[in-house]
C-alpha cells in the first residue's frame, strides 16, 4: 500500500519550483527527481522530513556554473512514492534507492551533497560505489554509531519519537517534525512560513503519508543493541578510509546537530576536507543561506577543476 503526494502543489509553491518532473522506478518504488543543466554532475541529497524543494535556491547558480543537477526525492517523501509499511524504510534500502538511480542514469563523476538522513543513507552509498564520486560536500548530519549527541538522548523530543504509540501519534497525526519542526529549525521564521512552510506540508498531506517522519528516528542508535548498529560503524569506518575530495558546510545555529560536536568530528574522520565552512542556518541551512552554500560549492569545484587540469 502507498500514499502519493498528489501531483497538485499550491500554485505559491509551483512558482518556486519550476523544474521538469522526471519519475524512476527504484527497486519497484517510484522516485521523483529533477535533472537540470549540463556538464558534471552534482547530486543533491536531502533528509527528514523535507524533499528536493528544499534546494530550490542552489539549482539554478549551480547549473549556471556548468553543472548537472539532480536532486531526488528520498522514496517517502516529496513527490515520490510513499510506502505506508515500516518495512519499507531501512538503511540498506533507501542506499539501495539511490544507487538505482545513479546506476540508471548512468551517473559517473558525482558531487554528491548530503544533509541530515541524506548523509547515512547516501554517504553509504559513496563509499559502496566510490568509482562514481567526484567529491562530497557533508552539511548538518552524522556517520557514526550511538547517540550522535546530548540532543539525541534527550526524553523529549527524541527518545518520544521511539515510543511505540506517542511517536506515530506527534509525528503522524500532528504532524510535529513535517509542520512545527521545520519551522523552528530556521533562522528566519517569518520568511519560511510565507515562501516555504506549504511546499513541506502539501508534500506530506496525511497521517499515512508522513511514515517515514518517525521511522527514521527509530534508526538513530541510542544503544549497543540499536539495529542500524552495524551499519553505522561500517560507515564510520569506510568514511575514515575515503580520500575523496570532500568540503564541509554547516550552520552556526544549527541545535540538532551543532557544529561544535559535528563538524568537528567530521574533520576528525575526514582530516583532508576543506571547511567547516559556517554560514547561517539552523538544521535546514538551505532555507536561510541557499544561495551563498551554492556559490561555496561552486568555487569548491573550480579548485578541483583546477588541480586536477593541472594533473592532467
Amino acid at each position: 500500500m502507498t500514499t502519493s503526494a498528489g501531483n497538485l502543489l499550491p500554485d505559491a509553491v509551483r512558482a518556486q519550483w519550476p523544474y521538469t518532473p522526471r519519475f524512476a522506478t527504484v527497486n519497484g518504488w517510484r522516485m521523483h527527481y529533477v535533472d537540470e543543466g549540463q556538464g558534471d554532475p552534482v547530486v543533491l541529497l536531502h533528509g527528514n522530513p523535507t524533499w528536493g524543494f528544499l534546494y530550490r535556491d542552489m539549482i539554478g547558480p549551480l547549473v549556471s556554473s556548468g553543472r548537472r543537477v539532480i536532486v531526488p526525492d528520498m522514496i517517502g517523501f516529496g513527490l515520490s512514492e510513499k510506502p505506508t509499511r515500516e518495512h519499507a524504510h531501512s538503511l540498506d534500502g533507501h542506499a539501495a534507492n539511490l544507487t538505482a538511480l545513479m546506476r540508471q542514469l548512468d551517473l559517473t563523476g558525482i558531487t554528491l551533497v548530503c544533509h541530515d538522513w541524506g548523509g547515512p543513507t547516501r554517504l553509504s552509498f559513496a563509499m559502496s560505489n566510490q568509482d562514481r564520486i567526484r567529491a562530497l560536500t557533508i552539511m548538518s548530519t552524522w556517520a557514526w554509531p550511538l547517540p550522535p549527541a546530548e540532543f539525541h538522548t534527550l526524553i523529549f523530543p527524541w527518545r518520544m519519537m521511539h515510543a511505540p504509540l506517542v511517536g506515530p501519534y506527534l509525528l503522524g497525526k500532528h504532524r510535529a517534525l513535517a509542520g512545527r519542526g521545520v519551522y523552528l529549525s530556521v533562522v528566519d521564521r517569518q520568511k519560511f512560513a510565507h515562501t516555504a512552510q506549504a511546499a513541506y506540508e502539501a508534500a506530506l498531506p496525511d497521517a499515512m503519508s508522513r511514515l517515514l517522519t518517525w521511522v527514521w528516528p527509530r534508526w538513530i542508535p541510542l544503544d549497543e543493541n540499536a539495529r542500524a548498529l552495524e551499519r553505522f560503524q561500517w560507515l564510520e569506518r569506510e568514511l575514515s578510509q575515503s580520500k575523496l575530495p570532500t568540503l564541509i558546510i554547516w550552520g552556526r545555529e544549527d541545535e540538532v546537530f551543532d557544529a561544535a560536536t559535528f563538524s568537528k568530528r567530521f574533520k576528525q574522520i575526514l582530516p583532508h576536507a576543506e571547511g567547516p565552512l559556517l554560514v547561517t542556518g539552523r538544521h535546514f541551512l538551505q532555507e536561510d543561506s541557499g544561495p551563498e552554500i551554492a556559490e561555496l560549492i561552486r568555487h569548491f569545484l573550480d579548485r578541483l577543476d583546477t588541480k586536477e587540469n593541472r594533473k592532467g
